[in-house]
């Protein structure tokens, strides 16, 4: 099982990735020098939305939608849209 995931970084930024295992993503990215280069000076970021994929390969495509394709707003309303 793959995961796209939206955290919300310290700075009310977003960051869109992918992983395995969740949890351990997110905390990778607050306590880790394996969290992304991004989010290490924005912590802590907190776990926003995910989504839950069969395999690498569409995750992957729908990662790249997510950072590629929306705007700011179009992320806020898809997190919106998700716990409504």
């Amino acid at each position: 099982m793959y995961y796209v995931y939206i955290v919300e970084c310290a700075d009310e930024t977003l960051y869109t990735g992918i992983a395995t295992e969740l949890a351990r993503r997110v905390e990778e990215h607050n306590s880790s020098e394996k969290g992304a280069k991004y989010t290490r000076v924005r912590r802590p970021v907190t776990l926003v939305y995910s989504e839950e994929y069969p395999d690498r390969s569409t995750a992957s495509k729908r990662e790249y939608e997510i950072k590629k394709k929306m705007n700011r707003a179009q992320k806020l309303k898809l997190i919106a849209s998700a716990s409504a």
